[in-house]
């Protein structure tokens, strides 16, 4: 079951505490029992409005991709055409990590703790991760960028990095150094 159009106000509580409990302690550590407590709700309200807690963790991974994007789009159109604009991509990741990832990357936590790639959770990590490249893709061609899809792939590995490091916390500044490692992939004298 997908996510409704329009959230009743219960099913906005119950995506908004799983949201928390989720990126918080992982999607499988977190029971309904859990979820529809702290939305103050009933199990059946979840199961009427998310059909499971699989419809719910992909809702709740839809939504931060929401989110970022929104915040990404803002980003990228401040930034100047080329490869200003693949730059700023870094930068947009930096604020929202910042922000909003403390422990790294939801999608690639949710992805971790799903080993089967047919699993709802799995393709919709995939989906976003794909649009990432895509983006990167485009925004490398239209910089001019030789091998643009070589050099999107290379960002995609960079950002990811990026995101895991910053919820691992060994790499002082994993953003300003991706951003550094792709100044050099983009920019050739």
């Amino acid at each position: 079951m997908s996510e409704p159009a329009t959230l009743t106000p219960g099913a906005e509580r119950l995506l908004e505490a799983a949201s928390v409990l989720f990126y918080q302690h992982g999607i499988h550590a977190v029971g309904v029992d859990t979820i529809a407590a702290e939305a103050g709700v009933t199990k059946k309200t979840l199961y009427d409005r998310f059909g499971s807690k699989d419809a719910l963790a992909v809702a709740y991974l839809r939504r931060r991709d929401e989110r970022w994007r929104a915040s990404l789009d803002a980003e990228l159109a401040a930034a100047a055409p080329g490869v200003p604009s693949v730059l700023a991509f870094f930068h947009a990741a930096e604020l929202w990590s910042m922000q909003h990832g403390p422990r790294g990357c939801a999608a690639i936590n949710a992805r971790a703790e799903t080993p089967d790639p047919d699993h709802p959770v799995a393709r919709e990590v995939a989906r976003q991760k794909e649009w990432v490249r895509d983006l990167l893709h485009r925004h490398c061609r239209a910089a001019g960028v030789a091998d643009a899809g070589d050099v999107a792939d290379t960002l995609v590995l960079l950002y990811d990095g990026a995101l895991v490091q910053r919820g691992l916390g060994v790499v002082n500044r994993p953003f300003a150094t991706a951003l550094g490692a792709a100044k050099g992939l983009l920019v050739r004298e």
